[in-house]
Formats: C-alpha cells, sequence, structure tokens
C-alpha cells in the first residue's frame, strides 16, 4: 500500500508516518512540501504519488485566531479538503480525513454519537464540519473526529496556525518545569493519545470496515481539570494545579463544554481504544523514557 500523509510535521502526521510504513511506501508531505490550499497543486501532488491512501493530518487549529480572520481556518479545514477528495476520486484512493469534537454546541448530556446532529459554535468549528462534508466527495472515505489530541510530538512553529502542542503537552511541559497550571471543571472531553488513534486508523483501512464517520478517541470521559489532576499527580506536582471555569477566562471563540464522545462504533470496527487514563499512562512513560 502507498501512503500519502498530508501536514506530516504535526503531532499526528508525524506518527502516522511512522505507523504507516509498515504496509508500504509512504510520502510525508509537510507544509513547505505542499500548499493544500493550492488546488492545483493538490491535484498534482497526488497524480505524481499515485496513492492507495491519503491521509489528511493538515490542520488550522487557531481557534480564537478563525473568529478575527475566518479565510485561513476555511482554506485549510474546508476549501483544501475538497481538493484532497477530488484528488482521492480521480486516483481511486481512499482519503482519511481527521475533524473534531467541536462540530458539536456541547449541549449533550450523555456521548455524542456519530448519528447526532453537528452543531457548530464558532468560525474554526464551521470550517470543521465543512471538512468533513467536502471528504465525503471521495468514494472511499473515513472521517475520524478526534478530541483534545496529545503525544506524538511536532515541528510546526508556524504562530500563526496556534500554539505548538496539544493542550495537555503544554500542561506537562509547565508542571515539569514547575510553573503553575489551570485545569477547567466544566468543559467535559474524551482525551485522544496519537499512537492509538493512528492504530484504529490503521484496522479501519486495512480491514473490511464500511466507509464512512466515526469517533477515534479513547475510552472514557472527563473534565480537563480531572485529566490534569492525574497529570499532576503521576508527576508529583499536585500543588502547581488549580481549577478554573470556563466563564473564569474571556475567549473570542466559543468551546463546547460536554464533548465527550462515544467510541462504540469504531470499536465495533476492530480497533483498540483504551480508556483515557491507561493512555496518559503511556504517555508520560513515553515522555519520561524519550
Amino acid at each position: 500500500m502507498r501512503t500519502l500523509v498530508t501536514g506530516a510535521a504535526g503531532q499526528l502526521g508525524r506518527e502516522v508516518t511512522r505507523g504507516f510504513a509498515r504496509y508500504g511506501s509512504v510520502v510525508a508531505l509537510r507544509r513547505d512540501g505542499l500548499d493544500i490550499t493550492d488546488h492545483p497543486a493538490v491535484l498534482a501532488a497526488v497524480a505524481d504519488a499515485e496513492p492507495d491512501l491519503i491521509l489528511n493530518c493538515a490542520a488550522y487549529n487557531n481557534v480564537d485566531g478563525a473568529e478575527d480572520d475566518p479565510l485561513p481556518a476555511m482554506r485549510v479545514n474546508a476549501m483544501a479538503v475538497r481538493s484532497l477528495a477530488t484528488a482521492a476520486r480521480e486516483c481511486d484512493a481512499i482519503l482519511v480525513h481527521y475533524s473534531s469534537d467541536f462540530v458539536f454546541d456541547g449541549e449533550a448530556s450523555e456521548p455524542y454519537r456519530e448519528s447526532a446532529a453537528p452543531g457548530p459554535q464558532s468560525v474554526y468549528a464551521t470550517s470543521k464540519l465543512l471538512g468533513e462534508w467536502f471528504a465525503a466527495g471521495a468514494p472511499r472515505h473515513y472521517v475520524l473526529r478526534v478530541e483534545s489530541l496529545f503525544g506524538g510530538g511536532a515541528e510546526r512553529t508556524d504562530p500563526g496556525e496556534g500554539p505548538l502542542g496539544s493542550t495537555l503537552d503544554r500542561m506537562v511541559d509547565a508542571l515539569e518545569a514547575d510553573r503553575p497550571i489551570r485545569g477547567f471543571t466544566d468543559r467535559i472531553v474524551s482525551p485522544s493519545y496519537v499512537p492509538d488513534v493512528a492504530a484504529a486508523t490503521a484496522v479501519l483501512v486495512t480491514g473490511a470496515s464500511a466507509p464512512g464517520l466515526y469517533h477515534c478517541v479513547n475510552t472514557g470521559q472527563a473534565s480537563w481539570f480531572d485529566v490534569a489532576l492525574a497529570t499532576a499527580r503521576r508527576l508529583g506536582r499536585e500543588a502547581l494545579l488549580s481549577p478554573i471555569t470556563m466563564a473564569d477566562v474571556d475567549m473570542p471563540a466559543a468551546r463546547p463544554r460536554y464533548c465527550a464522545l462515544s467510541n462504540e462504533k469504531i470499536l465495533a470496527a476492530g480497533a483498540v481504544m483504551p480508556r483515557w487514563e491507561d493512555a496518559l499512562e503511556r504517555y508520560l512513560e513515553a515522555r519520561q523514557a524519550s
């Protein structure tokens, strides 16, 4: 199997580039190697690579920045996906596109299933939902919603696309440097460990799983404060953590409060998605080892 990865310098892109090398050759394209907002360039790059599989890990993640300047988010998260879907259709490739929990309004009281109606509350969220719709233009496509990604590392340094690394990665960086951190007590998430996301992706595309929409998150749910507390305890730095609510922080873009995702569908497809606590332990062990 020949795989093409876009956004290969990001935390997810780096992980799938490593993981899919076991299945055949991988063409890993960073931003400086392919501007995915350039439609003719995307068509040419895909035609040249002749992939069996396209993994789109490129994303614009500056949630607040998108409120003031929507165009970059729309170009990367939506229109570029349309280009990739067109290219996948022309070369008969499978397209995997990664989306977000932000497509929901956060008003639920139980984990969202794939059948739940989206309700984006920000420009960023809208751009991600549009990307999902455009990805469906590829006859064989998988749209995988991930949430609160952590692990994997990243090379991107462009501040215009948002902070480098995930929220949890930056929390651990701060704790290890003995800097205080805060955790939201009222934002509920299902964290996604990058190696588990990459492994689940492989299960879907190498098996007989039906194309379509899947929630690709670790099992369970927790507030960000709970995640931060588990991390701080593991590192022996509980005193550095303080609770906070979303109302305490002025953020230009709305965030969904309750956004746990049900992963029952991807589990039924054969993917193994351990509980987030297990993933957190493996992540911290990997950081310590490196």
